[in-house]
């Protein structure tokens, strides 16, 4: 029984770091499973809902921009995946993880590890993890497209592009920013560039509470 881990999130200027762990039946029916970057969006989804409905164990391990910026990229990863596994509670005998660094490497379950580069291409449990932690990262920034409408968040999830830059530079920086990347440390650094304060209306959810939520669901 394989736990596989991915993370999701790990370059963009904006929004949290994901990382999911799921844990699949040796018996799992679930077809196409494989890197989440291959498949569209729309498959992704339906794939997510049978992870969910079919898997022995999932978790998602989320780090919020605020606290990422506090301890830095490597630090919020190991958090992150930490996170995941915790809420993992299925039985498994080995732990997989997509890439080359073992983030469980100083928990009492760093000795199970074995670190796969294409593991989310290879491994089912891995392309699963990699998988939910996408949907669900992809989904939060969609709904900070709501609250945060001028920056098309929809579309670039956070990442660096054409379009974030130039909405950076017209509307400044918001609280979705990772302060801590080079990009967006040196917009602040601007003497002319001021952050940008979005008042939210009641009706509206925070940002930080979608993905509170998405922690708080129980492992399946």
């Amino acid at each position: 029984m394989i736990l596989g881990i991915d993370e999701v999130g790990r370059g963009p200027w904006a929004g949290p770091l994901v990382v999911g762990a799921v844990v699949l039946s040796d018996t799992s029916t679930i077809e196409g499973l494989t890197d989440s970057k291959k498949i569209s969006a729309k498959r992704r989804a339906q794939l997510d809902t049978h992870i969910r409905q079919e898997a022995l164990g999932w978790g998602l391990g989320w780090v919020h921009t605020d606290e990422l910026d506090a301890i830095g990229l490597s630090a919020a990863l190991r958090l992150a995946t930490v996170r995941a596994v915790e809420a993992v509670s299925a039985p498994y005998h080995e732990i997989i993880i997509d890439g080359t660094i073992n983030f469980l490497s100083d928990t009492t379950k760093g000795q199970y590890v074995t670190t796969m580069p294409k593991a989310d291409f290879l491994i089912p449990a891995v392309s699963a993890a990699s998988i939910i932690a996408k949907v669900a990262r992809d989904t939060y920034m969609e709904e900070q497209d709501a609250i945060y409408p001028a920056y098309g968040f929809a579309s670039h999830v956070g990442y660096g592009t054409a379009k974030h830059q130039q909405a950076l530079l017209e509307n400044g920086v918001t609280v979705l920013h990772r302060r801590s990347f080079a990009p967006i440390k040196k917009l602040l650094q601007d003497g002319s560039m001021k952050e940008r304060v979005v008042t939210i209306k009641k009706s509206q959810v925070t940002a930080k509470s979608i993905g509170n939520k998405a922690e708080d669901e129980a492992a399946h």
